[in-house]
């Protein structure tokens, strides 16, 4: 290809005006990435290690928990080993690797979290095809392609603007992100295929938006008219939606401000914008269905007892 960049790596300055406090930010992320590796790991365990919680609301928790482990791997490790660094560079390749993998999280979580509304929207208003609709062969169906749909049109992203010419090795952020290597082309016109393909990616997410609103137009009306139902709402439905809450408004923050952003923010808010659905879902999802799902308590909070038990029954 006559047109690819001769670039080999990326310098990243998003970090130039933290040097004086690198150690403590290094300290801080690390404990959060070990905070999220804890808290999904274990709800993952708790449920591929018991039998009775290998249901489609079950599977899909342990899905988006996994998703979280992948996402987070894109970024944590790198990031540790820049604040560690004075120079903060990465690879051509490493750095399309990097944004691959965080959009793909992203639009992956999404994807679940949209199969997951739809599931409590069948469980409850429309109980009797439940089962036969969501069959565990068609939930592990269903969760492959959540997986493997994004990456594929995320990798045509990648592969698009890893064919621009740029003329810039410098990004000022502290991750690669695929509309950052696009502001570097040297000729903009040479951007409009990557425009276009990144709104019909947008509108296809939209879309997985609007299923969800659609999901809960549908489990609000059949709630309201029956106590069992708002029981069931208040129990599966509630913590499902602070999660799409949550990620919905950290990715919109990050959205705008990748395409709208204020030169005039300081640049420790701009990084956090950069990195909040990073930090916020993938600890704020395992803890709130860790805590509000009861199945998932009662076994969290009984591997303790069990242990014990144990120790107690040897001779």
């Amino acid at each position: 290809m006559n047109n690819v960049s001769e670039i080999s790596h990326f310098f990243l300055s998003g970090l130039n005006e933290t040097r004086n406090y690198h150690l403590t930010l290094f300290f801080l992320t690390f404990l959060c990435y070990v905070i999220i590796i804890l808290v999904n790991v274990c709800v993952i365990l708790t449920i591929i290690l018991n039998n009775e919680l290998h249901e489609p609301m079950y599977i899909f928790l342990c899905a988006i928990c996994m998703n979280s482990l992948y996402g987070t791997a894109g970024f944590y490790p790198k990031f540790l080993s820049d604040l560690l660094s004075p120079v903060h560079v990465i690879s051509y390749s490493g750095c399309l690797l990097q944004a691959q993998v965080l959009y793909s999280f992203a639009c992956s979580d999404l994807s679940i979290l949209a199969l997951m509304a739809y599931d409590r929207y069948l469980a409850i208003c429309r109980p009797l095809e439940y089962h036969s609709v969501m069959s565990k062969q068609r939930v592990i169906t269903l969760v492959c392609l959540a997986w493997s749909i994004p990456f594929c049109i995320m990798a045509v992203n990648t592969i698009i603007t890893s064919r621009l010419k740029l003329c810039s090795p410098y990004i000022n952020r502290i991750i690669c992100l695929i509309w950052s290597i696009v502001m570097l082309a040297c000729f903009p016109s040479e951007t409009t295929v990557n425009s276009v393909v990144a709104y019909i990616t947008i509108l296809i997410y939209v879309l997985h938006f609007l299923l969800i609103v659609w999901s809960y137009m549908f489990l609000i009306k059949t709630c309201v008219g029956s106590l069992e139902n708002r029981r069931k709402f208040m129990q599966t439905c509630v913590p499902h939606l602070i999660s799409l809450c949550t990620f919905s408004l950290t990715l919109l923050f990050d959205v705008i401000y990748i395409r709208f952003g204020s030169k005039d923010l300081p640049q420790t808010i701009k990084n956090f914008i950069c990195i909040e659905f990073l930090i916020i879902p993938p600890i704020m999802n395992p803890l709130i269905y860790g805590f509000k799902l009861t199945k998932i308590r009662n076994k969290i909070l009984s591997w303790p007892l069990e242990g014990r038990d144990e120790q107690q029954s040897r001779p």
